[in-house]
């Protein structure tokens, strides 16, 4: 039992934060910004990667998230039972990863893209990487696809490609694009085939 007047952290549920930590984080006390970042940086680096940021580009996120909760600290309010800062934090994660993919989606030559354009290449053609290619080739190939991209991305508004970019290059669905964007699934799917059939022109795929 506690003296009188006492605080006691632990009275909290097992997953809570520290009402102090947080007090003490939105009057910038500069120890418990420390604290914060160390008890939880570790947790979004881990979401980070689950979501698929290139590991080299992971600590700039981190960054953009930290700032982000410096900003809006004071707006996190524990208004249900469920509510916790852990989650709160989540939301603020998922939306600096999807600029962080946006922002990829207007660069596609950037580093760490392979494995997107890879992704798009399966999309292109099935059988553009037969089982068995080595390194070397798919390096080559995702070269080509970035080079080409690069050449027509000024063709096309920018809602236009991020459709394109989310449905093919992202795997995400239609519906949840069109969301995300304030358009039609079908306009999507438009967007989607306009981008990839300029691609295959650009790529030599299609004759004119």
């Amino acid at each position: 039992m506690t003296a009188d007047g006492d605080d006691d952290d632990r009275s909290g549920s097992a997953g809570s934060t520290s009402r102090s930590l947080l007090a003490d984080a939105q009057q910038s006390d500069p120890a418990a910004w420390v604290r914060l970042v160390g008890l939880y940086g570790p947790l979004v680096a881990v979401w980070c990667r689950a979501w698929g940021v290139a590991e080299q580009d992971v600590v700039d996120v981190l960054q953009d998230v930290f700032a982000a909760v410096a900003r809006n600290l004071g707006r996190f309010r524990k208004e249900q039972p469920l509510d916790t800062f852990r989650g709160w934090l989540s939301t603020i994660a998922r939306n600096k990863v999807r600029d962080y993919f946006r922002r990829r989606a207007g660069e596609p030559a950037a580093a760490g893209g392979t494995e997107a354009t890879l992704r798009l290449a399966q999309v292109l053609d099935p059988l553009a990487l037969p089982q068995g290619s080595d390194a070397a080739e798919e390096a080559a190939l995702s070269e080509v696809l970035q080079r080409a991209l690069k050449s027509i991305r000024g063709e096309f508004h920018e809602q236009t490609w991020q459709a394109f970019w989310s449905v093919v290059v992202e795997g995400r669905t239609a519906a949840d694009v069109a969301t995300e964007l304030a358009m039609q699934p079908g306009t999507v799917r438009v967007c989607k085939s306009r981008v990839l059939s300029r691609l295959r022109r650009e790529l030599g795929d299609v004759q004119e």
